[in-house]
């Protein structure tokens, strides 16, 4: 199992120097990908193309690129772009996000995702092997059947023949179809004891595919808060849980909502969400349970750490991706220290 570290996305008023010391300071520590996010913030690409040109060998993942934010083609050229800069550094993570932030951010309705996603994946799987890109289909039709535009070939030679395309997955269907057209799945709220589960859906999409899970990977962002006190570090990483599972989305459609549920968390979470949605978003934090977090965080000093990472591995996890938790920047970077060293007592 691999060490890999998530940025998520600049808000607020985000420090950039921090951003890039951390990113650095996980390269030296020999993490294998830096990851970065969007949602209504910051963009993912922007930052990965900047983090490019500072650093030399760590891979620089999107995670996610939004589906509705993007053609698939602009997301194709966006990709070639920034694998090429990075010397083949790069690793195309997509999501279809959620209906508030697709239709109340993006202007795009969220309907039939799993069609849409498929579709769009092919468009740019076709774009980066620099077919000429035609499609059909009510979703990405290229080019318009109706108009002057021709089928084109992207201009620029990515350094691989190969780009690795990642899916963000939650629900059983999208899990599936990550297994059938991904090379790994971008998880988050990951619990080990439940992964089984998971990991059912994405075999069978693989199973589809004619493929096994082999190669194939399992990369969860883990929050990452270490201490000698558990119940403390769990105090950190409290409103991470309950922005997911109270935040990301409404009363009638959140997908971390009902995967907390499907773990087995149906009263707490239903409490988390309530005082959420009420705009009381310090009381959703704390009404997560310790439990919630312990099972889906790592907490506590390196052993126990050490502890975690070894479950996580059994899992299938191949790259764990931490999410640091800390007061300061210099604990968040204390923090990767520790799993690295963490790490060693596994392998």
């Amino acid at each position: 199992m691999r060490l890999a570290l998530n940025l998520g996305y600049l808000s607020g008023r985000a420090d950039p120097a921090e951003v890039l010391a951390l990113t650095q300071h996980a390269e030296r520590l020999g993490f294998a990908v830096v990851w970065a996010a969007e949602a209504y913030s910051s963009d993912s690409p922007s930052v990965l193309a900047w983090l490019a040109g500072q650093t030399t060998s760590i891979d620089l993942g999107s995670a996610v690129m939004q589906i509705p934010g993007r053609s698939p083609a602009m997301t194709a050229m966006t990709a070639a772009t920034i694998d090429l800069l990075s010397g083949g550094r790069f690793r195309l993570g997509l999501g279809v996000s959620g209906p508030q932030v697709s239709e109340g951010w993006h202007g795009v309705r969220f309907a039939e995702p799993l069609a849409r996603t498929r579709a769009y994946v092919e468009v740019v799987r076709s774009a980066l092997a620099r077919e000429t890109v035609e499609h059909a289909g009510p979703h990405h039709p290229l080019p318009l059947p109706d108009g002057p535009g021709k089928a084109l070939r992207l201009g620029l030679r990515p350094v691989r023949d190969h780009v690795p395309l990642y899916l963000a997955a939650v629900g059983p269907k999208n899990l599936e179809l990550a297994g059938e057209v991904a090379d790994g799945w971008l998880a988050v709220l990951f619990d080990p004891a439940f992964a089984a589960e998971q990991l059912a859906h994405v075999r069978a999409g693989r199973e589809r595919a004619g493929l096994g899970l082999d190669g194939f990977d399992v990369v969860p962002t883990v929050p990452l808060s270490v201490g000698s006190d558990p119940q403390a570090c769990a105090d950190l990483v409290r409103p991470y849980v309950a922005l997911y599972v109270g935040g990301m989305g409404s009363l009638q459609q959140n997908f971390y909502f009902s995967l907390a549920v499907r773990m087995g968390h149906a009263e707490a979470a239903a409490r988390v969400q309530d005082l959420y949605l009420s705009g009381r978003p310090r009381d959703a934090a704390a009404a997560v349970p310790f439990a919630l977090v312990d099972r889906t965080s790592l907490l506590g000093d390196r052993a126990r750490v050490a502890d975690g990472l070894a479950r996580l591995a059994d899992a299938g996890v191949t790259t764990c991706a931490l999410a640091p938790h800390g007061a300061t920047h210099a604990e968040r970077e204390a923090a990767l220290t520790v799993a690295a060293e963490a790490l060693t007592l596994v392998t």
